[in-house]
């Protein structure tokens, strides 16, 4: 879309360059003309304006710092959604401005104490203009009657939601800045919301947010649509003031600390303990391909070109709670997030970080799309694509799925490794023992294959497996492994993909 000044697009240009607000002509085109504006401004850091009490306050004592329930925004109206807000404290440091607009007209809503219970904690000054934290949006997820959390936006460009009967785990992201760069990453934050009051009886809740940072501004809208499989839309006009090294667009965060590819420590008495277990991408060619998550030694980043993607994400597959034990994490109930491109995307990559991490409560994993290339500094990036937040995986894909991947030495053989992988479908679970099914591996990078691959089903669970092993060579190169099953010319089952270092 290309933007053509007029005099009431100039006029707006002039408000947003001069810090005022033209509430009375607010949309996402207006959003769009302040990002521009300020896009050909330097960056200029907040001040902090967080008292140091709160500042200090740790992660227990910040959550007794409750929000009154019966305070919440649109309690008393009956309407489909409420919203509930956070303080600022701990690790949240940057207050946000937060405001309803109804028919276009945008209001502040303004920051109150008297909204928060401070539990234990004495509390000192809290002035009076403070601002929020972030803020959640409550609805009527699970039953009605009960006000669930739905979503919440909370710290730099972070967000989430849930479908029904889930449980926060994994987060998105509005943009991933140098991400895994030598010179480190830069976070761009959301430090103003516009938040739609919505219809009686409507269904969807409409959210915009202003993304700043030293290399870019943003006008990004949310349109949240709650459900079995909760869904998200989101739409972004982009300025960069400076084009930066990697330019990640719908970043995932979520985190893995141990399963059953990368080993138990008999020191944690659950066998796994993650957010996501894997990433799926459906790419142009229309290939589906799994990447099992793992906990490296060392930063690990890979990146999968393509053209055209049709989506990508981060899931959650294994649910069931024997395999993870936490009767207080439920990590069986983590969320899945796909993202499903609007439009052509082009040419790019998805982009799968993974960190090292010794415990679960800090995010190591992220995955996000780079596009080939990006526009001047200064000309608009714009972009949308659909969230789905989700746990049952039927459809992603429509054939078989990977359904374990295990790694072992060999025993007699230390110099071998040992990879078993399952796959699961419906129709592999109806087909008796065939040998006209088959696995095709393939094994590039520092290793070759080492005897033949077996492939017999598992009549204990209908899946089929497969069995392999490999030589690493003396080089000590990462080996790239693939593998699918087929039946003569028909492709059964997505393409397993796996990174092993020696």
């Amino acid at each position: 879309m290309k933007l053509r000044p007029s005099v009431p697009c100039l006029l707006i240009l002039a408000l947003a360059i001069s810090g005022g607000r033209a509430d009375e002509l607010f949309d996402f085109e207006v959003l769009q003309f302040r990002a521009k504006a300020l896009a050909f401004q330097p960056h200029v850091e907040a001040k902090m304006r967080v008292p140091e009490w709160l500042q200090k306050l740790n992660y227990d004592q910040i959550n007794e710092i409750r929000f009154d329930s019966r305070l919440a925004w649109w309690h008393a109206e009956e309407l489909p959604f409420q919203l509930a807000f956070f303080h600022p404290g701990g690790l949240f440091n940057r207050p946000v401005r937060v405001n309803e607009v109804i028919n276009k007209v945008a209001r502040p809503i303004d920051f109150s104490s008297r909204y928060f219970d401070y539990g234990k904690n004495k509390p000192g000054r809290v002035p009076a203009d403070l601002g929020f934290a972030g803020f959640k949006v409550l609805h009527e997820l699970n039953q009605a009657g009960k006000w669930d959390e739905l979503g919440s936006f909370l710290g730099a460009s972070y967000f989430r939601a849930l479908g029904k009967e889930h449980h926060y785990g994994l987060s998105a992201r509005g943009l991933a800045v140098n991400t895994a760069e030598p010179a480190g990453e830069e976070f761009p934050v959301f430090e103003e919301f516009w938040v739609e009051r919505p219809l009686i009886g409507g269904r969807s809740l409409t959210v915009y947010a202003l993304l700043t940072s030293p290399s870019m501004v943003g006008a990004y809208r949310f349109v949240l649509l709650p459900g079995e499989e909760t869904v998200m839309r989101v739409r972004a006009a982009l300025y960069c003031r400076k084009n930066p090294v990697v330019f990640g667009l719908a970043p995932l965060t979520s985190m893995y600390a141990h399963g059953e590819n990368s080993g138990w420590s008999q020191a944690d008495f659950r066998p796994e303990v993650h957010d996501s277990d894997g990433l799926l991408i459906q790419n142009g060619a229309g290939e589906w391909i799994w990447r099992p998550l793992t906990n490296p030694k060392g930063v690990r980043v890979v990146a999968f070109q393509d053209n055209a993607p049709k989506g990508f994400g981060l899931l959650q597959r294994d649910r069931q709670f024997e395999h993870y034990g936490d009767l207080e994490a439920f990590y069986h109930q983590r969320p899945s997030l796909w993202v499903e491109p609007v439009g052509n995307w082009g040419a790019g990559s998805v982009r799968l970080v993974e960190l090292p991490t010794k415990d679960e409560f800090s995010d190591n994993i992220v995955a996000f799309w780079v596009p080939a290339k990006l526009p001047p500094a200064g000309e608009a990036i714009e972009f949308e694509y659909k969230l789905h937040w989700f746990s049952d995986t039927d459809g992603r894909p429509p054939g078989g799925q990977t359904s374990s991947t295990r790694v072992a030495e060999v025993p007699g053989r230390p110099e071998l490794r040992r990879f078993v992988v399952e796959f699961t479908s419906p129709y592999l679970s109806a087909q008796p023992d065939d040998p006209k099914i088959e696995a095709l591996v393939n094994v590039s990078g520092g290793a070759r294959q080492e005897n033949h691959t077996v492939v017999q089903k598992n009549r204990f669970t209908g899946a089929w497996r497969v069995v392999f092993e490999i030589r690493p060579d003396a080089s000590g190169s990462p080996v790239e492994l693939r593998c699918f099953l087929r039946k003569g010319q028909h492709v059964l089952t997505e393409t397993w993909s796996y990174l092993w270092n020696p």
